[in-house]
């Protein structure tokens, strides 16, 4: 990957940790819905960083897409 990609997915990254704690500091009751697949752990991954060294401040929700 080049400096640019690197770059432009730490921008992505950076602005995602940003909409997290946006919506921790602006909603009431935020969950995260969680599938299991690709995008959810990204997802959870994010969420985690967004709050390291603490804990997730929101659930994670289980939902079965019954997607196999």
């Amino acid at each position: 990957m080049t400096k640019y990609h690197l770059d432009y997915l730490g921008q992505l990254e950076a602005e995602s940790i940003h909409i997290f704690r946006e919506v921790a500091a602006q909603f009431e009751r935020p969950a995260l819905l969680f599938s299991g697949g690709k995008d959810s752990i990204t997802l959870v991954h994010l969420a985690r960083k967004a709050f390291a060294p603490g804990k997730i401040p929101f659930p994670l929700v289980h939902i079965d897409t019954g997607h196999n």
